[in-house]
């Protein structure tokens, strides 16, 4: 059994990809910048316990990180729980995509074995959207080649800018608004983030298909908003809610081949 490790700024995802492209046993905890070894590996052993996943079943680890805070504490914790080595998304692994940017080094490893996946899964060019504490959009062109994309401020970071910079717009919970001319402050404020989300990406998404010269073959949408964002698109987009855990898993063996 392998153990895919996503850690990003708001959550640490957890699951393990299976030979056939699937992922099982998905879980998420809380990213804390401040949590020693010793707490990543409680906290993710009892975790994966309430899943049904012993971790003395696991066979590897692979680990990519956007917090660099958190990465040694959390490759300290995958050796205390399994006594193995985990594999490090970074400079040196072998992905199998060419990053054709001015400077490969400074693409996010999650950003890469997200489009490992789409490389592997969906029809080229792919447009991949992960809506996570950020929103990015980057492009596998129909090369295979990883070409670059657009990061802009994620949904919750707009929000919470609202209740801070203003005196009287409240904290609100994400949810669908009923309609975009909204009747009430809380409404307004749905319908301004999530129709304003889907505007910018539905945006995005047009000068891309412009700088391409084609519409992308498929656009696949992962993180965790975009279950909520992705229906006020007016392109069509695929929601994979694995796709970067995927790609960890494609990592995984490629390296260890």
């Amino acid at each position: 059994m392998i153990l895919a490790i996503d850690a990003g700024n708001t959550h640490i995802i957890l699951g393990c990809p299976e030979q056939d492209g699937s992922v099982s046993h998905v879980v998420r905890i809380a990213t804390d910048r401040s949590e020693t070894a010793f707490g990543f590996a409680a906290r993710i052993k009892q975790t994966l316990e309430l899943v049904g996943v012993n971790v003395s079943q696991v066979e590897g680890t692979i680990l990519s990180c956007v917090v660099p805070p958190v990465t040694r504490p959390l490759c300290d914790a995958v050796r205390l729980l399994t006594g193995k080595e985990p594999m490090l998304v970074g400079a040196g692994i072998r992905t199998g995509l060419h990053i054709a940017i001015d400077d490969p080094g400074t693409v996010a490893s999650d950003l890469v074995a997200a489009a490992v996946a789409a490389k592997e899964e969906y029809p080229l060019p792919c447009v991949i959207v992960d809506m996570g504490t950020a929103t990015t959009l980057t492009v596998v062109d129909e090369k295979g080649r990883y070409i670059g994309g657009a990061i802009l401020p994620g949904v919750g970071i707009g929000l919470n800018a609202l209740a801070d910079e203003t005196s009287l717009l409240p904290r609100i919970e994400l949810a669908p608004p009923k309609k975009a001319i909204s009747s009430s402050t809380v409404e307004s404020m749905r319908s301004g983030a999530l129709f304003g989300a889907a505007g910018a990406i539905d945006g995005i998404l047009e000068r891309f298909e412009e700088e391409l010269g084609c519409k992308p073959a498929s656009v696949v949408c992962t993180g965790g908003l975009g279950s909520v964002v992705c229906p006020c698109c007016r392109h069509k987009i695929l929601l994979d809610e694995t796709l970067l855990l995927k790609g960890l898993g494609y990592i995984y063996r490629k390296n260890k081949k």
